[in-house]
């Protein structure tokens, strides 16, 4: 098999931003562009990647990591001299070398392999992707000869009236011959108006030499956006989420209002769970099946099983066993462990603690730094005082254990199994197992108090 190679272009300033961020680094449905790139191309069954970066390099090594290999473009010098600097990496390999730039995260894994297919298939030493344009004023024309291989490829400013009604466009992605491309890139000149190395012109001198150049059209021309400013990067975002949520759809998800949905490229949902809208699934997150994922709910890097309800609450970095619900208006803060069938109520916050199964945490409580067993009650309320101003210290509380309202459990404490805590207490001491603590004033009536208030 015909080994494979990537340039991926991501050099650019990106100044039409207007961003302090290195522009293949704007997001896109929660992840930078480059790396929605860089992804594609590992998919693609690329044997190597290599990235061109620039300003803002470092930023770009430390995302992508291992999944990429680096070379540096120290000066702005065109797309031409922008490949010529993998020749370090690339220059003794033969097979086919995919040029891409690092702002077009709509490509798919589909298209980069159509593409090496047909120019692999072709025989060509170079082949453009292409796409058809209804109004293609602005955008590069790809000519082609009468046998369908490419003649020439003419920028607007330079192209003839005949020319300039030709619907075919260039998209700035190409695959190449990697030794032809090497060796034609040192045949590529300066001599524009920018005094840049461009890389179309090694179509040209490739044609000149009598070799094949071939073009490969996509079916959809919005695959191959090319994102330079602020409108450009919403559009792709729409453009991904919607891709994003009909995948999940017709995967057997159910979207009430996708418009209104956004589920970022790397969440996975199990089928017959239900999203409502204005949800936010981000990152890492896995949900299982039967879910219900309440209106505007937001989860993050969490693992949600089978079977649970969230009503319009905040979970991240948190797992939610199965059969368990949470909400509203309720927050599982990172490091949090629902256990099967707990009840999370409203306007509750859990950090770093873990719920015993079947436990009932039902509003107004804080739990942070503990461990509960299970079948806990807890009234509501409850506070685990778990900082003492330097330090977090840790609250466990045993199997089938009551807690009443508008406690107060002072870390670092222990309530043993089957153990009642009264209403309005402060527990500062360890409860032995089936005990009743009770920690607070004794109730005093003052008689005819209102009677003497008035005198």
């Amino acid at each position: 098999m015909t080994k494979r190679f990537a340039v991926i272009l991501a050099a650019g300033q990106g100044t039409r931003m207007k961003s302090k961020l290195y522009k293949v680094m704007h997001p896109v449905m929660g992840k930078p562009m480059v790396e929605h790139v860089v992804d594609q191309a590992r998919d693609a069954d690329i044997d190597t990647i290599v990235t061109v970066t620039g300003v803002g390099a470092e930023t770009v090594q430390e995302r992508l990591s291992s999944k990429s290999q680096y070379v540096l473009q120290e000066e702005q010098l065109g797309t031409a001299h922008a490949v010529l600097q993998a020749e370090p990496v690339l220059k003794n390999e033969e097979g086919t070398t995919l040029v891409i730039c690092g702002d077009t995260p709509l490509l798919t894994k589909e298209t980069l392999d159509g593409l090496m297919k047909h120019h692999e298939s072709a025989g060509a030493k170079a082949t453009v992707l292409t796409a058809h344009a209804d109004d293609p004023f602005g955008y590069g024309r790809v000519i082609r000869s009468e046998d369908g291989s490419v003649l020439k490829i003419v920028e607007q400013k330079d192209a003839s009236e005949e020319e300039q009604a030709v619907q075919e466009i260039n998209t700035g992605t190409y695959c190449f011959d990697n030794q032809a491309l090497f060796s034609a890139l040192k045949e590529v000149g300066n001599d524009n108006v920018q005094g840049e190395y461009y890389l179309p012109d090694v179509m040209e001198i490739l044609k000149n030499k009598q070799e094949l150049v071939s073009a490969y059209q996509l079916d959809h021309k919005e695959e191959a956006l090319g994102v330079n400013d602020r409108v450009a990067l919403a559009k792709a975002s729409q453009l991904m989420k919607q891709r994003i949520n009909e995948q999940h759809m017709r995967n057997g998800v159910t979207l009430i209002d996708p418009d209104n949905t956004y589920i970022e490229r790397d969440v996975k949902i199990g089928q017959d769970t239900v999203i409502e809208p204005g949800v936010y699934l981000k990152g890492q997150t896995v949900i299982g099946e039967d879910c219900t994922i309440g209106a505007h709910s937001i989860i993050v890097d969490s693992t949600i099983h089978s079977d649970v309800e969230v009503k319009s609450s905040l979970i991240e970095e948190s797992v939610m066993e199965s059969h368990s619900d949470i909400g509203p208006n309720s927050h599982l803060r990172p490091q949090s462990v629902i256990k099967e069938a707990v009840h999370i109520g409203n306007y509750v916050e859990i950090k770093k603690a873990t719920i015993g199964k079947k436990s009932k945490v039902g509003h107004l409580t804080y739990v942070g730094d503990a461990t509960l067993g299970e079948n806990i009650n807890l009234g509501c309320g409850t506070i685990f005082v778990n900082y003492d101003g330097k330090k977090k210290h840790h609250i466990k509380v045993g199997d089938n254990s009551f807690v009443g309202c508008n406690a107060n459990l002072i870390a670092p404490v222990t309530i043993e199994d089957n153990s009642y805590i009264a209403a309005g207490s402060t527990i500062t001491d360890n409860v032995p197992s089936e005990t009743l603590a009770i920690a607070r004033s004794r109730q005093t009536n003052k008689v005819d108090y209102f009677k003497n208030s008035e005198k």
